[in-house]
């Protein structure tokens, strides 16, 4: 087998292009590169942000399904006995 050896400058070379065609492949080449970067974390957090508050809504929504249904009973059990 023979020695294969890299130096760190050919490799850094070789992760800068790799780095580039990377962005290029996903459109993140120009200037305005940035500010989408920016605007896909806004709109990331936004996501995050209303699934959460749909978690949030729907558990409210259980809890206050499940209370009603119980003070029903009791209701329903108390009415008899009147």
């Amino acid at each position: 087998m023979s020695d294969f050896k890299i130096t760190p400058e050919e490799l850094q070379t070789m992760l800068d292009r790799s780095a580039r065609r990377a962005l290029e492949s996903v459109g993140l080449t120009d200037e305005n590169a940035a500010k989408d970067i920016s605007e896909i974390r806004s709109l990331l957090s936004a996501w995050r942000d209303t699934r959460k508050s749909i978690w949030i809504t729907v558990t409210r929504v259980i809890t206050t399904a499940v209370l009603l249904f119980i003070a029903g009973a009791v209701w329903m059990s108390f009415k008899d006995k009147l």
